[in-house]
């Protein structure tokens, strides 16, 4: 998650959300990053988890994610909890809640549906610094 943390820094510097994202495979090498990339590809679908799995895929040579890990500083949304039950990871991590789309049973439960897979989900891991990053970009988006 520490890795996570930087890259979700890195979008803060860049002036994105600041998400950050790492799959890792089962022996613990990290194989995927992403950060959000929103505001700089023009792109809805520029999400810290959909980069860092499409980078994933790239690196292991297949569109599933059996036996990987994935580190995100926020709790997915729709769309990125969805493709992570689609490339069928192993393990999701994820820091902060998201009231407003998080998709890991802030929301809605995502995991809790039967698609055939299951992804083990586990929330709150560094959830201070990595809430504290969120809280801290929407006060000085608010303040303009």
């Amino acid at each position: 998650m520490g890795h996570a943390l930087e890259l979700a820094r890195e979008a803060l510097l860049s002036g994105e959300t600041p998400v950050g994202c790492v799959v890792a495979d089962a022996d613990g090498r990290i194989v995927g990053t992403g950060r959000n990339r929103r505001e700089e590809r023009r792109s809805a679908a520029a999400h810290a988890e959909m980069l860092a799995i499409e980078e994933a895929c790239a690196a292991l040579g297949d569109w599933r994610l059996t036996g990987c890990r994935m580190y995100v500083t926020v709790e997915p949304c729709p769309m990125c909890a969805g493709a992570v039950i689609i490339a069928r990871l192993a393990l999701l991590c994820y820091g902060a809640r998201e009231s407003a789309s998080g998709s890991c049973g802030s929301v809605i439960n995502l995991f809790m549906e039967d698609y055939g897979c299951s992804t083990e989900v586990f929330g709150g891991v560094m959830e201070e610094e990595c809430a504290a990053l969120m809280s801290g970009f929407f006060k000085k988006l608010r303040g303009k």
